[in-house]
């Protein structure tokens, strides 16, 4: 019965006879339209009949493909895609393994139109959304053969683009069917995305060597839109925009294995491309990930060469530039800190020649071009990263840095390393030029900008003698205080008549900018004048330190700072002037120079005609005869100066008494104005540039010594009037660096010295004390004289007796 049942043609299922029908006698004719229609309406008809319309296909497919009748496998195929796309139903989860089934049988073929027809089906099958899901599917199979699809060497260069290009659109199909559905096999595990990223790397990098990339996709022909790398880079967009908080890793992670494995980071344009996509299709806040993953990579690389190096920073300067719009996550201290890690050991390596601790030293030269190529990337990844910051947090990071910058002999914050001197002094110029680039930003509280934390290591690295270490001091100053875009107006030195010119932007003083004066001019002045005092300093120092004195009077000037800084304008006249300093004749002239031309720049900004008038008098002497005291014959490449300045006195000086009198009459403080500026010295300057221990150990002696209470008692009592009191105030920061400086020394004295030494200073101390506590208990303790009468010495004199209250006897009328 079975046996006539197969053969009568009329006796079969009525799903057979239906699938039977839609294939033609010549393949050649195609899909017959209407019985596929016929097996549509059954299929809608009779869903649970899907599964076995699905399994008689399969069947037929597989026998048609092992008798390589193509034509009729190509009908097969386009019927699967019509069922699929019409049948939206419950019992399709059955229909579908056939279906994947029928693929799978064609991608394993060897023949590439079977691989891309079998591609195509999937790439249908993915784009439809089903109702009900599936516990059992799996596409490992998928994800491997259209990875491999990826890496095609097939001959023929056509055919060969036709298959890579199918291997990426079945990733992507992969992609879109299992990145929603959570009951599916996790695509974004490591075992699936270290198949699928380097697959469309290596796509995307191939292509970008043979095709050009059009500038628009509106404006680009169809074979430029169908290219490789076009769909590469769309398809690597779509991965990475679904990818989810807890998926950027898994995302991140093959690419940077495969730009290492394949040393894609020298060149630079290819790991900065790719990383551009990342950066601009993830979700913006997600960005510190990426960030995050990038630094953890460099200091995995730390001792790579150096072109490796500087190729990961390139990308994390390109990366930070995207994420400004969101942010670089919560651990904003720990990216500067890599960085700046980074550049420590770029230091050492360019002194040392040497990676410490490599197993492979003799095969890797260091380059110290390459080094500095590196540390130069790493201060611009810096300020990149300090321009996406909001300014508080510009303000820690500024103090991060501030701290990490190691003083000689005071607090080397740097371990210690075999680049010795030099390699701190390299160390101390990087973290410098990383701060400048940090401090590029505007503020309107310059003590918020600007606190005594920051400020005061600042300058005592203002007074060292690296003269490239004081000119980026100056360059910190100058972008903090200035607020109003004036910098680039002090750039040429001049003694114009006429000030307008320059359009300087001047608004008025605030409170909090005369607190900051009040509490820092006295430092800012010191270490201005003593920056002039400096013998190596060159054009570019006095240049620097013009700006700046031309900033406090256009950014922090009261009444009381302008006659500050007149009076410092005038201390740096004398200072030029004297011969006890031993300044070369360039830099006496140069002083001359910025004195000249800031008074000239003051005098106008004060409006007081007769200060101007003096002003401009001197000028024209000096132009008639010493032009080299101007700042337009020495701030030049070759400045016409004379072998000694002997003789500079008369009408080219600025007269101290005749600037008292004109500014006196226009309410100015004559007093004050009239009191030469002297730079209160402290012991932070010295110990900004002591050398050795015994410089120290004669520093803390004479500190002590000049705070004895010896020394105070010898000074004579001077008359308590107004003005007394007015310099006492205005003093008293000056006073408190001083006391702050002495409790410092004192602290470092008992962590350094030893403890016997110690012992001793605190056994003579507590002696001393106890002594002077009994004479001012026998001052107060002593009663009037007893009336048990006195006591006869031995000498005939009479003492009286020194009797305690408890024994004294009082008569009886006495007591109560």
């Amino acid at each position: 019965m079975y046996w006539v049942c197969g053969c009568c043609g009329a006796l079969r299922p009525r799903y057979k006879r239906l699938v039977d029908n839609i294939f033609p006698e010549d393949p050649e004719d195609g899909l017959v339209k209407a019985n596929m229609e016929k097996l549509t309406f059954y299929a809608l008809s009779a869903p649970e009949k899907l599964d076995r319309i699905g399994a008689y296909l399969s069947e037929r497919l597989s026998r048609d493909v092992a008798r390589h009748r193509y034509g009729y496998v190509c009908i097969a195929m386009e019927a699967l895609d019509q069922l699929l796309m019409a049948c939206h139903c419950q019992s399709i989860n059955l229909f579908v393994e056939s279906f994947l089934k029928m693929v799978r049988k064609l991608l394993e073929s060897d023949k590439p139109n079977l691989q891309i027809l079998g591609t195509n089906s999937f790439v249908k099958f993915a784009n439809i959304e089903e109702d009900t899901p599936s516990y059992h599917r799996s596409y490992d199979f998928f994800v491997s053969r259209f990875s491999e699809m990826c890496h095609s060497s097939f001959e023929d260069p056509d055919i060969r683009t036709k298959i890579r290009m199918a291997g990426i659109k079945g990733l992507q199909g992969v992609v879109r069917k299992t990145v929603n559905d959570e009951l599916q096999a996790n695509i974004w595990d490591p075992q699936h995305m270290d198949k699928i990223v380097p697959s469309l790397l290596f796509n995307l990098q191939s292509g970008e060597r043979t095709e050009s990339r059009s500038p628009s996709p509106l404006q680009a022909s169809e074979k430029e839109k169908e290219s490789p790398v076009e769909l590469t880079e769309r398809c690597f967009r779509e991965l990475l925009g679904r990818a989810a908080y807890g998926n950027i890793k898994n995302a991140v992670t093959p690419v940077l294995m495969h730009l290492d494995n394949h040393c894609l980071w020298e060149g630079k344009t290819f790991a900065v491309r790719c990383f551009k996509i990342i950066m601009y299709s993830i979700q913006s806040q997600h960005s510190h990930l990426v960030i995050q993953q990038l630094l953890g990579h460099l200091d995995a690389n730390s001792k790579n060469s150096a072109t490796v190096r500087a190729g990961i920073v390139e990308v994390l300067l390109e990366a930070a530039a995207i994420a400004a719009s969101g942010s670089v996550g919560p651990t904003v201290l720990e990216v500067f800190n890599t960085l700046l890690r980074q550049l420590r050991l770029s230091v050492d390596y360019e002194l040392t020649g040497s990676y410490d601790g490599s197993t492979n030293i003799g095969t890797k030269i260091i380059k110290a071009h390459e080094e500095r190529q590196l540390q130069e990337a790493v201060i611009r990844t810096i300020g990149s990263f300090a321009n996406t910051l909001p300014t508080y947090q510009r303000s820690e990071v500024m103090l991060f840095i501030m701290g990490k910058i190691p003083v000689p002999g005071l607090h080397p914050v740097l371990p210690a390393t075999g680049s010795g001197p030099d390699g701190t002094r390299m160390i101390q110029v990087m973290l410098l030029k990383s701060l400048v680039q940090v401090t590029g930003f505007q503020t309107t509280n310059m003590l918020t900008a600007l606190p005594s934390s920051f400020l005061e290591p600042l300058l005592s690295f203002s007074l060292t003698e690296d003269p490239e270490v004081r000119l980026l001091v100056l360059q910190i100053l100058l972008s903090l205080i200035d607020r109003h875009d004036n910098r680039p107006k002090f750039a040429n030195i001049s003694s114009i008549s006429d000030i307008s010119m320059l359009k300087l932007k001047v608004d008025k003083c605030s409170r909090q900018d005369n607190l900051f004066m009040k509490k820092h001019g006295q430092q800012l002045y010191r270490h201005i004048y003593l920056g002039c005092k400096e013998q190596s300093s060159g054009r570019q120092h006095y240049e620097t330190l013009f700006t700046l004195l031309g900033l406090l009077s256009v950014e922090l000037a009261n009444e009381e700072v302008v006659v500050d800084l007149i009076r410092l304008a005038l201390a740096l006249q004398d200072l030029a002037l004297t011969t006890d300093e031993a300044l070369p004749v360039y830099n006496r002239c140069a002083v001359h120079a910025v004195a000249a031309a800031y008074l000239n720049l003051i005098c106008q900004l004060t409006t007081v005609p007769a200060f101007c008038q003096h002003i401009h008098e001197v000028i024209e002497v000096r132009q008639k005869e010493s032009p080299h005291l101007l700042p337009e014959d020495v701030f030049v490449d070759n400045p016409k100066l004379p072998s000694s300045l002997e003789k500079v006195e008369g009408g080219v000086l600025f007269l101290q008494s005749k600037i008292t009198e004109v500014l006196g009459g226009s309410g100015y403080n004559t007093e004050r104005l009239a009191t030469p500026y002297v730079p209160q010295y402290t012991d932070e300057d010295r110990l900004s540039k002591r050398k050795s221990i015994g410089e120290t150990i004669s520093l803390q002696v004479e500190v002590e010594s000049r705070n004895s209470p010896e020394k105070e008692e010898r000074t004579p009592a001077e008359e308590i009037t107004f003005e007394t009191l007015k310099n006492a105030i205005v003093d008293s920061v000056g006073m408190e660096e001083q006391e702050r400086e002495r409790r410092r020394q004192v602290v470092e004295k008992f962590q350094k010295a030893p403890f016997e030494e110690i012992a001793a200073h605190c056994g003579a101390r507590a002696t001393m004390l106890q002594s002077k506590l009994n004479q001012i208990f026998e001052i107060t303790i002593r009663p009037p004289p007893s009336p048990s009468g006195t006591i006869s010495s031995g000498y005939g004199q009479t003492q009286s007796r020194s009797v305690p209250i408890y024994e004294m006897k009082f008569p009886d009328l006495c007591v109560y």
